[in-house]
């Protein structure tokens, strides 16, 4: 079917004529239906084309259409790839979480291209105006709705999707690689038969054989990665020497790397027929690579591409993979998700993986069968081959995922509180029966119909909810009134943060003690290590695994002195978080620390705002300074140079090493100095100008007196003045340690009321305290004594 025939205004968006055969028996319910679509079809039989349909029929029609795509990284792909709707007069916009974003774009975009986490984020903040756009979405195209069954991310996906239903109802198309349950997925989108395909084996362009090779497995992991690896070099040779190209998928980045740095030994001890060093122009295109041991390997036929690539090199990569330059390439999952990137042979080295926050884990069977059904290249070859290299214990679980496939399972059940409670903190459920009705929106709900036994279930999924919304009631998180329920402000915060209840509830009682810590009588005392070590036990942490050659790292960082309460794992959060915020985070602790400091910052904001609502407005400041100092690695002394706009780990450390600690340092320092402490002029210039706008805190005392007679009461004002930028403040005036005025205030100028009395006391030491609960700028405090007599 001529796509110039189908579309011709949208001819142009097509990188291809002709739809093929899965694509134009698809094509109809598409384009002359409005209902909610499902297809499951194999992996690149062409569902790309599927999502391009629905978005120019919603075009067409003046509408919105969201993209929501797996990966952050296909987000940018997709970008690069629309193009061509852009050159048609539509505007494609991405939002990310690495992206700032620019509310009129969003508002004006044709195409909106997000992660499912992203469109979470958006759907929550609808009511602001910032987020508004997306409730004017008219058609949600979900990239590989089988995400579903992601333990981490299925959930997200599924309460996003009903949340938009719930919002807009746009309509929905669903795109899958094989599963055998596509009917639940469609009864969860009330698509009909007549929309819901799937697509079998048949409409593979290459018939694909795969199948499960065993290793013989030794006590010395490292070594068994090696063993792997020669058995998948065995598997890929024969492809090779035919002129065929190989894909080898490992489960790290830094594994891409090894991996082909050992393969190129052994090609060579093989006298495998590999590489282009013959090709001059070839060599000279090589020479342009960033990455040196990149620019090396692919002459030789070898390649490696993983996220932390740069994206010129990655680009490089994947063109010449495409053109046969490089016949051997590693990869980590990512490509499987990913760049249409096919090889006749496929090999899944790596079953088993390293998460940062779950310890060693199983490769999730949604990638295994993702990367698998990348063998075999449309137009080269006749077959795909395919094969996963595991342990002789795992080999069966392996021959039935390739034999039956796995079936999508909803993920909600394990995160079910978390997520109503946020529901009731967005307002979408008001009362008991729009909780029924929520469940009723859901995949869980679906699956749940379907495999009663399985989800333990059946007429017990109301009662099981009831429930739920009970023990929120009971935990604080939600107040019910008769039948209508309401979030408190511990419900708000724990959705706001993305919270596990527990952790939550946790924070809660840390901002607790920071409340009792305030009072001078209290034996109860919050320091910067508290709050690490509570984010360190909290439950998002509790998976983190410590190996072996990691122990020693964490006792040199936190010796003896640690909470009890803290497993291994947690005790390897702590020291994370302890060494980075001096920047010296030990060689062995620091592969998993950017992706444990990343989650901790959340954690840390969450706790800020925590103690910020529920807390002394110093201790929200302890937080931040804290959470600044993770974050950018700087003492304690220079840290509120990062409440500077523009300045970072490396602005803040030439500024401390020039002697400069504080923002009115750099203020008083001038152009010239910051110059001369390493700054470019124009980034001195701005970085002088950004300065300034930070608040300028001087307190009058105004006539304060120096005595006052026994029993003889007096009424004075002290003033605090802001001449700099406006910034919220908590101030706190005490006497003797005893909190005698507390209020929160944009600075500006806040007149506080002090009573001078005679008391038995002989002095009264009168302190009063500025404290900046979302800046890591220090606590301003000034004192005053009184004489008693």
């Amino acid at each position: 079917m001529a796509v110039a025939e189908v579309l011709p205004e949208f001819a142009d968006a097509f990188p291809f004529e002709e739809f093929n055969r899965m694509q134009s028996a698809a094509l109809p319910a598409l384009l002359n239906r409005d209902d909610n679509v499902v297809v499951s079809a194999p992996t690149a039989s062409g569902k790309t084309a599927l999502a391009e349909l629905a978005i120019c029929k919603t075009l067409a029609e003046d509408g919105t259409a969201l993209f929501l795509a797996p990966l952050r990284a296909l987000t940018n792909e997709k970008e690069s790839e629309w193009e061509r709707f852009e050159d048609l007069g539509y505007s494609v916009y991405v939002v990310t979480g690495e992206r700032d974003l620019n509310p009129r774009r969003a508002e004006r975009a044709d195409i909106l291209v997000m992660t499912p986490e992203k469109a979470d984020s958006a759907t929550r903040k609808h009511e602001t105006s910032r987020y508004s756009f997306i409730t004017d979405v008219d058609c949600c195209v979900i990239d590989e709705v089988h995400l579903l069954d992601s333990d981490r991310r299925g959930a997200v996906l599924e309460v996003t999707v009903s949340r938009l239903r719930r919002l807009c109802d746009p309509r929905v198309v669903a795109l899958s690689a094989t599963m055998p349950n596509i009917d639940d997925v469609a009864d969860w989108l009330d698509a009909p038969d007549e929309t819901t395909f799937a697509f079998g084996e048949k409409y593979r362009p290459v018939p694909l054989n795969a199948d499960v090779k065993t290793y013989s497995h030794g006590e010395n992991a490292f070594a068994d990665k090696y063993r792997r690896l020669y058995r998948a070099l065995d598997l890929a040779e024969p492809h090779i020497r035919e002129e065929g190209q190989a894909l080898v998928f490992v489960s790290s980045r830094q594994d891409t790397v090894q991996a082909a740095k050992k393969a190129r030994d052994e090609i060579v001890e093989r006298d495998i027929p590999m590489g282009a060093r013959g090709d001059y122009d070839f060599h000279n295109d090589a020479a342009d690579l960033s990455n040196d041991t990149l620019r090396q390997s692919v002459l030789d036929g070898v390649g490696f591409h993983h996220a932390g690539l740069a994206r010129e090199d990655k680009n490089r990569v994947e063109q010449w993979f495409k053109e046969g330059k490089i016949q051997l390439l590693f990869s980590t999952s990512t490509l499987a998700w990913g760049v249409n990137l096919p090889a006749r042979c496929v090999v899944i080295r790596d079953t088993k993986l390293h998460d940062p926050l779950e310890g060693e884990v199983d490769m999730s069977p949604l990638d295994v069968l993702q990367m698998l059904g990348r063998a075999g290249r449309p137009g080269y070859d006749d077959m795909g081959y395919a094969w996963v290299v595991c342990d002789r214990s795992d080999a069966d679980k392996y021959r039935r995922l390739l034999r039956d496939g796995k079936e999508i399972e909803s993920r909600l059940a394990a995160e079910l509180d978390a997520h109503l409670n946020a529901e009731i903190a967005l307002g979408t459920i008001d009362d008991v029966d729009d909780v029924m009705e929520w469940l009723g929106t859901t995949f869980y709900y679906a699956r749940s119909q379907s495999a009663p036994d399985e989800y333990d279930a059946g007429s017990d999924l109301r009662n099981r909810v009831s429930d739920t919304l009970s023990a929120l009631v009971d935990e604080g998180f939600v107040e019910q009134d008769g039948l209508n329920v309401e979030p408190t402000r511990l419900g708000q915060l724990a959705s706001k943060f993305y919270l596990r209840l527990s952790t939550a509830r946790r924070f809660a009682d840390v901002a607790e003690r920071c409340q009792d810590a305030a009072d001078p009588d209290s034996a109860v005392s919050v320091d910067a290590d508290d709050l690490l070590t509570a984010v360190a036990g909290a439950t998002e942490f509790d998976s983190v695994s410590a190996r072996s050659d990691e122990e020693d790292a964490v006792h040199a960082v936190l010796g003896d002195s640690v909470d009890d309460s803290l497993d291994a794992g947690q005790r390897k959060v702590l020291a994370i978080l302890r060494s980075g915020m001096t920047g010296t985070t030990p060689t062995e602790l620091k592969s998993d620390a950017w992706v444990i400091r990343q989650n901790a910052l959340r954690l840390l904001a969450a706790m800020r705002e925590f103690v910020d609502t529920l807390g002394p407005a110093r201790y929200a400041n302890l937080a931040c300074r804290v959470e600044a100092r993770v974050e950018h690695g700087i003492s304690a002394d220079a840290v509120g140079l990062t409440a500077i706009d523009g300045v970072g780990s490396g602005r803040a450390g030439k500024l401390a090493a020039a002697g400069l600690s504080s923002p009115a340092e750099v203020v008083e320092a001038g152009e010239d100095g910051l110059v001369r402490a390493g700054l470019s002029e124009g980034v001195a210039e701005q970085v002088l100008a950004n300065a300034r706008d930070l608040p300028v805190v001087s307190i009058d005392w105004g006539e304060f007196p120096e005595t006052i007679a026994p029993g003889d009461n007096d009424m004075r004002e002290v003033t605090v003045k802001n001449t700099g930028g406006s910034a919220r403040a908590g101030l706190r005036v005490t006497v003797n340690g005893r909190e005698m005025t507390a209020k929160p205030s944009y600075l500006g100028e806040a007149t506080l009321p002090v009573a001078v009395f005679g008391a038995d006391a002989d002095e009264l030491t009168f302190t009063v305290e500025v404290a900046f609960p979302a800046l890591p700028l220090p606590t301003i405090t000034e004192t005053r004594s009184v004489l008693v007599r």
